[in-house]
Parts: structure tokens; C-alpha cells; sequence
């Protein structure tokens, strides 16, 4: 199947029931084997979830099966559960309890943990992607192949002829305490039934907008956007593992115009020897977003050089959504801001309590939002409560100033969270699997830098024995066995004491300072 023209083309043809609509490592499917696949889909999780209180769990593998289940999802009703693809047995069976998951579509490498998983988690269905099903789940479950699952959909005259009200992906995000929570994708909270739902996801994503590649896991808020570009009926190629030459690869190939990315991706890019970079066409890019991390100026100046001022950066969370917004040409006339506040959003920069400071004076960036786009967290209105500076403006816990044209830069971060490759990382959750090892007598993990993915974690562990201290691999291998490995620190350090501050708590700011030439901040 050859590749469409660039859409930004007015000689750009009219969508065929042929063209190709949806690609993967494993399949180039059409728009008439798409447009079937998402009818199947949303009668088979519409069967599967008679109670719209139900939701279905879908490991963030990049294959075409994961955009049609989230897809199908929305269009059906029945809410979807981004699941990361390398959670460990204990933390899938948290999150399915907490978000009433009844089944999950996995691939093959998130089969053993949902495996292992299914019977705490009370799934009744295992539905499996490029794998062999398992034989039979324990407790009445069962475990069934991707195409004989929707063999089974039940036919269309059987379903109720009403519309059942949209209900958007959750995402997890962890926290402070460690314990993961979830968040509906902003993106995609919208209000009406399905139908008026699907009208509003859309818009400003139909075809002939343009192909889309998918680069980052299918687990994230960003690259999981292309659900909004399969609903419109825009091509949509799915990368699986990252390879920075391949990528160019297909943006010629498919002749690309849109795709989210982080700055490691750039980094990963630029590094091709000059003369492969120069062998692939990549001027059919007329977008290409990024976000999650730092992006160095001399990096970001780079990739504007190469494939020109298509770069557009948000500033945000899955939370809220963006909040800031800038593009590659205000970008280089503000070098290192993260762009002016987006409707409906209003901005605010407050001290700790939650007054406004002077303009051009650095404070804590807060955000003033109506109600339906205000920060909420599943099941959880603590940690929701904690997002608040004040009781009308959130936080994303970082600290920064506005310039008198309205561009926000950041300076540091309020939080411990750290950004690694694009991915949030929450310290809180391997220091509570840490601490509990037996040579263990305290640990605090903090965000150092790496020239690669932007940050990383590092623990400094202060050993129960100082005769007897535990290695570093006895640590990671204890993290892993307990936590998604992802999630684990990539360096250990032995300390003999953490350091506190007045009142006694640990004061991660002075700890991360010796590692650091210059300010923490997630602004490149």
C-alpha cells in the first residue's frame, strides 16, 4: 500500500475506503478495516461493560490494537484505563480496583504481569494482542485472542439503540505519597452522548489534516492524542521501540505532518551522523509538538534549523491539559520561555500563601480554570486538594516568572517529581519499596541530570549497618521485583546521614543542589 500525499497539498485526493489509515510494526490496515474493527470494538466492550461504571484496561503497547480499543472506547461509552506497559503485577491490580477495570487488552509485553494480576484484580477477561492466550484465568476468567474477541462482538441489532454519554480515558499519575491516582485526559472531557462527544473530540482533526506518527508509549497523555486523529479519519502510523533513523524513515515514507514528541527524542535525532539525516525528506512535518521535559536552547535551536519552525511546545499536565502554549517563532524571539497562557486558562504567580506577587517577580505558577477543566484526581480529594494554592487556582509545582509581554518562564520546581525522557517520575514510590529493605535504614531519591533523557533518579541510602552495607544491584534488583523498572532508581549512592532542615524534614532541594551546575527546571 503506497503512501497518501501530503494533505497540506490542495491537490490532496478525497478519502478512499483503500487508503491506508492505520499502520504498525505489525500491519497496514485500511479505513474500510479500520472503520470495521472500531464497530467490532465498541460492541465488544459495550457487552463486556453492560454497567457504565465499568472500564476496561488497556497496557500502553504501541500497536494498532491499543488506538482502536481507546477509540472504540469513546465512541462506544465505556471508559479505557491507560495502563503502562511495565507496572509490576501488584501495581495493576491497584489500579484496577480503583478504577472498577473488569478486562484487559494487552500485548505480549504486559501479558505475564496482567497474567499474574488477573485473579487479585478480579478481571473477567483477558483480551490478548500478538500473543497466544493463556490456557484459562483463575476464578471464572478467561483469556481470548484480539480477533476472536471481536469474532464473539454481538451484531449490531442486539446492542440498545440508545447512546450511552461519552466516558473519557483515565490515565494514572503518581504522587507524593507514592500511590498512583487517576485523571481523566482533558483532551477528551467533554460533555453530551456519544455522538455529540465524538463531533467536538474531532474538530480540528479531520482529514485532510494529515498523517500522524505516534512515537512515544501509548500510555501517555500525549501520544495517545492520536485517538482524536483516528476518530477523524486522518492517517495514523504507530512506531513501536524508538529508533531515531527508522523515524525518518517513515516521516518520508508516509509523508508525516504531525507528532508529539520530548526533547530525548531531539537529542536521539540530531545525534544521526549528518548524511543520514540528510538521505530522508522531511518536509512534509508541518507540526511537531513537544512537551514533558526540558528542552535544551541549543537542542530546540537545532531541530528549528533542520525541519524548520514547526516545533510547538506546551506546558501542562494530563490534569488540566496545556496550559501554556508557544511556537518556534515567538520561541526564538523569547529563548527559554514555555509561551503565554491558553484559553480558558487564566494565570496567576503567588508566594506561599497563595498571594499574588508583583508582575515580572518569580512565585509559584498557579492557574485559574472553570470548573469542568479544574484539576481532580480519582477517588482521591486529598491529593486533589493539594493541587490548590488557593480555592479557585492549581498548581503543577513549579515556580516562575511572567515577562511583560505575558511569556512565562520557569525557574525550579515546588515538587520532588521528576521528569526523565518525558516521563513523570514520582520519588515517593521507590523510596517507600526501598525503605523497606533490610539494610536499609533511610533513602531519599532525588532528580540528578543526564545528558540523554533530561533528569534521573538517584537514591542516597543511608545502609542499617554501615559494616554491612547493601549493593547497588541488591537495590535495584529489590525495586524491580516490586515496582515498574522504569520507575526505579538508575544510580545508588551510600550516605551516612540525609539532610534536614530546621523542622526536620528532609530537604530535598539542598540534596539535588551539589549535583546541579546551575538551576533545576523543566524550561529549556
Amino acid at each position: 500500500m503506497s503512501p497518501r500525499s501530503a494533505p497540506a497539498s490542495p491537490a490532496y485526493a478525497e478519502p478512499e475506503p483503500d487508503d491506508a489509515v492505520l499502520v504498525d510494526d505489525y500491519a497496514v490496515l485500511t479505513r474500510r478495516q479500520v472503520n470495521a474493527a472500531l464497530d467490532r470494538t465498541a460492541r465488544a466492550l459495550l457487552a463486556l461493560c453492560p454497567d457504565p461504571s465499568q472500564r476496561v484496561g488497556i497496557v500502553g503497547e504501541n500497536r494498532a490494537e491499543t488506538l482502536l480499543a481507546h477509540a472504540a472506547g469513546i465512541r462506544a461509552g465505556v471508559g479505557t484505563v491507560a495502563l503502562a506497559k511495565g507496572l509490576s503485577a501488584r501495581e495493576i491490580v491497584d489500579q484496577c480496583h480503583d478504577a472498577g477495570v473488569v478486562a484487559v487488552v494487552t500485548g505480549p509485553l504486559g501479558l505475564a504481569a496482567v497474567t499474574e494480576a488477573a485473579s487479585e484484580a478480579g478481571l473477567v477477561l483477558v483480551v490478548v494482542c500478538g500473543a497466544a492466550a493463556p490456557e484459562g484465568l483463575a476464578h471464572g476468567g478467561r483469556a481470548v485472542s484480539w480477533d476472536d474477541w471481536l469474532a464473539g462482538a454481538p451484531d449490531a441489532a442486539s446492542l440498545p439503540t440508545t447512546v450511552r454519554p461519552a466516558n473519557p480515558p483515565l490515565v494514572y499519575t503518581s504522587g507524593t505519597t507514592g500511590r498512583a491516582r487517576g485523571t481523566h485526559v482533558r483532551w477528551a472531557t467533554l460533555e453530551g452522548t456519544s455522538a455529540e462527544y465524538l463531533d467536538r473530540l474531532v474538530a480540528g482533526f479531520k482529514d485532510p489534516y494529515g498523517p500522524h506518527l505516534v512515537v512515544g508509549p501509548l500510555q501517555h497523555n500525549g501520544p495517545l492524542t492520536a485517538v482524536r486523529n483516528l476518530l477523524g479519519g486522518c492517517p495514523v502510523v504507530v512506531m513501536g521501540k524508538f529508533d531515531a533513523e527508522r523515524l525518518l524513515a517513515l516521516v518520508e515514507r508516509w509523508k508525516v505532518t504531525t507528532s508529539v514528541m520530548v526533547p530525548t527524542h531531539f537529542v536521539r535525532l540530531l545525534a544521526l551522523p549528518q548524511a543520514v539525516r540528510a538521505a530522508y525528506d522531511v518536509s512534509s512535518l508541518t507540526q511537531v509538538a513537544h512537551t514533558g521535559s526540558a528542552c535544551p536552547a541549543d537542542v530546540k535551536r537545532a531541530m528549528i534549523d533542520w525541519c524548520g519552525p514547526v516545533l510547538l511546545e506546551s506546558y501542562g499536565g494530563t490534569e488540566c491539559g496545556t496550559v501554556t502554549r508557544i511556537t518556534s517563532q515567538e520561541w526564538l524571539r523569547h529563548p527559554r520561555s514555555v509561551g503565554r497562557v491558553v484559553a480558558p486558562f487564566q494565570l496567576v504567580v503567588v508566594d506561599e500563601n497563595g498571594d499574588e506577587v508583583p508582575p515580572g517577580e518569580v512565585g509559584i505558577l498557579a492557574f485559574v480554570a472553570p470548573q469542568d477543566r479544574r484539576v481532580t484526581y480519582h477517588g482521591d480529594p486529598e491529593k486533589t486538594a493539594k493541587a490548590y494554592v488557593r480555592p479557585d487556582a492549581f498548581t503543577l509545582g513549579d515556580v516562575g516568572r511572567v515577562d511583560e509581554e505575558g511569556f512565562v518562564f520557569i525557574t525550579d520546581r515546588i515538587s520532588d517529581m521528576v521528569v526523565s525522557g518525558g516521563v513523570n517520575l514520582y520519588p515517593a514510590e521507590s523510596e517507600n519499596v526501598l525503605v523497606e529493605h533490610p539494610k536499609v535504614a533511610e533513602v531519599a531519591v532525588i532528580g540528578v541530570p543526564h545528558p540523554d533523557l533530561g533528569e534521573q533518579l538517584l537514591a542516597l541510602v543511608v545502609p542499617r549497618d554501615p559494616a554491612d552495607p547493601p549493593t547497588a544491584s541488591e537495590l535495584e534488583a529489590y525495586c524491580r521485583e516490586r515496582i515498574a523498572a522504569y520507575k526505579c532508581p538508575r544510580c545508588y549512592e551510600l550516605v551516612e546521614t540525609l539532610t534536614r532542615n530546621a523542622m526536620n524534614k528532609l530537604d530535598k532541594r539542598a540534596m539535588r543542589q551539589p549535583y546541579w551546575a546551575g538551576a533545576r527546571t523543566i524550561a529549556g
